[in-house]
């Protein structure tokens, strides 16, 4: 099953994370960035063209042998229903109405929610600004696994089964890690969502609800756009917690592997990305990056320096806001 691994805790530092430097000192050098903050007139065309392909899919798989039926939904629901969630994770940085329209952001979300089945944008937005506020903030950045799952997923077996299981866990974490009081639109995120898969039940069977939902946790868990869960902020390489991603995928992801031009610039929609990049080539250039989101799966398995205690971790000081 493999060795266990060395690590036994998280890597704790004692300074701040570095994307706030690095944001003030590349907008010192190019204020020009400043016009790439806008939101993207493309992104809410693109979100309904995909709630339309998997509206059509759902009709589709209703007539189809079982075995087709899951075949497709590996080979192809999961991939749009993972893509989805990353369209959810642009529009929960208003991407697509801007901030001077924040709430029709999260209506849209809700009805880019409706093809993955399980209600959770409204709790994704609260938790992913903390994140990119007060990353690595132990009691706070949810994106941090658990003390349980660092001790736990400790061999090469082990981890292969925390990777197939990570939607499970990132549903749990914030109950255990931060727990809010739940909000109204959480709320009505659940009623809608809920609404939606009884009627999805009732007009055209089982089939098209296992397609939806087998989609979305097949899609977060052993997948290849999975991969970007570990890339993002796992520890490959000592004092670094974030990393980029410049392969095709980003074409399914919407640049969600511009990972430290995302955080750096989190008001920049994910389209524009590149051309952070481009026009602040020194700064990201040189930073440790990927070009294979399943080659970070299969190093993180069988490397046993790597675990989910892989992570930068950090006592936060002062006030901290959350959402």
């Amino acid at each position: 099953m493999g060795n266990r691994v060395a690590r036994d805790d998280y890597e704790w530092v004692y300074s701040d994370q570095p994307h706030a430097d690095r944001r003030k000192e590349i907008l010192a050098k190019y204020p020009e960035i400043k016009s790439l903050m806008s939101p993207d007139p493309r992104l809410k065309w693109i979100v309904c063209m995909m709630v339309a392909v998997q509206f059509l899919a759902f009709y589709l798989v209703k007539d189809l042998d079982w075995k087709w039926v899951l075949f497709w939904t590996y080979a192809f629901g999961s991939c749009v229903n993972h893509s989805m969630t990353l369209a959810i994770h642009e529009i929960s940085h208003n991407s697509a109405f801007g901030n001077t329209r924040a709430l029709w952001n999260r209506w849209f979300a809700i009805f880019a929610n409706l093809p993955i089945g399980l209600p959770y944008s409204a709790s994704f937005k609260r938790y992913h600004l903390d994140h990119h506020r007060y990353l690595g903030g132990d009691g706070i950045d949810v994106d941090i696994p658990t003390e349980f799952e660092g001790w736990f997923f400790c061999t090469r077996f082990r981890k292969f089964i925390w990777i197939i299981l990570q939607p499970l866990f990132y549903a749990v974490r914030p109950l255990v890690i931060n727990p809010k009081p739940i909000s109204r639109l959480e709320i009505i995120n659940l009623v809608i969502q809920l609404s939606f898969n009884v009627g999805l039940y009732y007009l055209w069977g089982a089939k098209p609800l296992v397609y939806m939902m087998a989609g979305s946790l097949l899609g977060m868990g052993l997948h290849p756009i999975s991969g970007h869960f570990i890339a993002e902020h796992y520890m490959f390489l000592k004092g670094h917690e974030t990393y980029s991603y410049y392969g095709s995928l980003n074409l399914l992801t919407f640049n969600v592997g511009y990972h430290n031009e995302h955080h750096d610039f989190p008001s920049v929609p994910g389209r524009r990305l590149p051309l952070v990049k481009k026009i602040a080539a020194e700064y990201y250039d040189d930073l440790p990056q990927y070009t294979s989101w399943v080659k970070v799966l299969y190093d993180f398995i069988m490397d046993d320096s790597l675990s989910p205690y892989s992570r930068v971790k950090r006592k936060l000081k002062g006030e901290v806001k959350q959402e």
